[in-house]
């Protein structure tokens, strides 16, 4: 049985500004502001709003020991991500995985390299079903 997860839902600047983290770790507005305005153009205050909205529901964290304050996310990434995806699944796709899968390929051109990670992804999904009816 799966773990049930705290359903954890940031809007899309926040999830923004949490992949900025992600990749780069702990950071200033600054930083992060300049991250943004790489695809739209973004004030410095609005980033900063943002990121304490983001420490008051508990998303950021912010050490400020130093004269700039590094944040850094309190959520994990991957957990973050699943929460977002099984609820997408769920309330877009019926709950069907297959739906959202033949949705994506049928409607995005995937690369011949994205296509052999899926074949060999699903080919691992088979052979761990196999090991386990042994």
């Amino acid at each position: 049985m799966r773990k049930k997860r705290k359903l954890v839902q940031p809007s899309d600047a926040e999830m923004e500004i949490l992949n900025i983290l992600w990749v780069h770790g702990p950071s200033t507005v600054r930083l992060v502001n300049d991250e943004l305005n790489k695809i739209r153009p973004l004030a410095y205050t609005t980033t900063l709003k943002t990121m304490q909205v983001m420490m008051e529901k508990g998303f950021l964290r912010r050490d400020d020991k130093q004269r700039s304050h590094l944040y850094t996310p309190s959520l994990k990434e991957n957990e973050t991500k699943q929460a977002l995806l099984d609820r997408f699944i769920k309330t877009t796709f019926a709950g069907s995985t297959s739906h959202l899968v033949l949705q994506a390929l049928g409607h995005h051109q995937a690369s011949k390299e994205e296509l052999a990670k899926i074949r060999a992804y699903l080919d691992q999904l088979e052979e761990g079903k196999d090991d386990t009816a042994k």
